[in-house]
């Protein structure tokens, strides 16, 4: 089967194609969740939010315009959708995923170390305040362009770069903190495994 393009599948959702619908559905439900659940952590909200975007998007179809990038398109819906079904903003949390599983005693020393690490980055980068830690994850983890990310948050470009630049330099002033740590536990489970 042919795998279409955002656009293609945009352009047929347009014309009514239910197919269509579904594969955008298929392929937008689960980061859209992600990134609705990093702005605002209740399940219910974000799951009627994700699919409010969705019932809006066929009951409206006839009236889509065209997009040059349906990924942008649907974060900023969602994002306008959750800030409209929210009072308020809170400090919203990065998903991991499953750590990778091997079966050697140096990829399990090596495993556990960055597990170490992976927490320790995460929770740094929790302590962010909530615009930086947004604008990190559109940008990094979501690969949007600066002005896009504008666009989805509602501020100027110049924003987005001065939020990013603080955002990394205060993860950057931690690095050294990263660093010791990696260094010490390679030392302290070098010592372990010679025992």
């Amino acid at each position: 089967m042919e795998t279409l393009t955002d656009e293609k599948l945009w352009h047929l959702l347009r014309q009514g194609d239910r197919l269509a619908f579904a594969q955008l559905y298929e392929r937008y439900y689960s980061i859209l969740y992600s990134y609705g659940y990093k702005l605002f952590p209740q399940i219910t909200l974000v799951e009627d939010a994700v699919q409010d975007l969705f019932i809006d998007l066929w009951r409206m179809r006839e009236n889509l315009s065209a997009a040059d990038s349906i990924k942008f398109y649907l974060f900023r819906s969602l994002r306008r959708s959750i800030h409209r079904l929210s009072e308020k903003e809170t400090a919203f949390h990065l998903l991991q995923g499953e750590p990778i599983q091997e079966s050697t005693e140096q990829s399990w020393i090596n495993q556990e170390r960055e597990t170490l690490v992976t927490q320790r980055l995460l929770s740094l980068m929790k302590a962010l305040p909530s615009r930086q830690l947004e604008v990190v994850t559109l940008r990094y983890y979501e690969n949007f362009r600066t002005d896009e990310i504008a666009l989805i948050m509602g501020i100027s470009e110049k924003a987005v770069r001065n939020t990013l630049y603080k955002a990394l330099t205060e993860l950057r002033q931690h690095l050294s903190i990263l660093t010791t740590l990696m260094s010490l536990l390679s030392g302290l489970f070098g010592i372990f495994w010679v025992w």
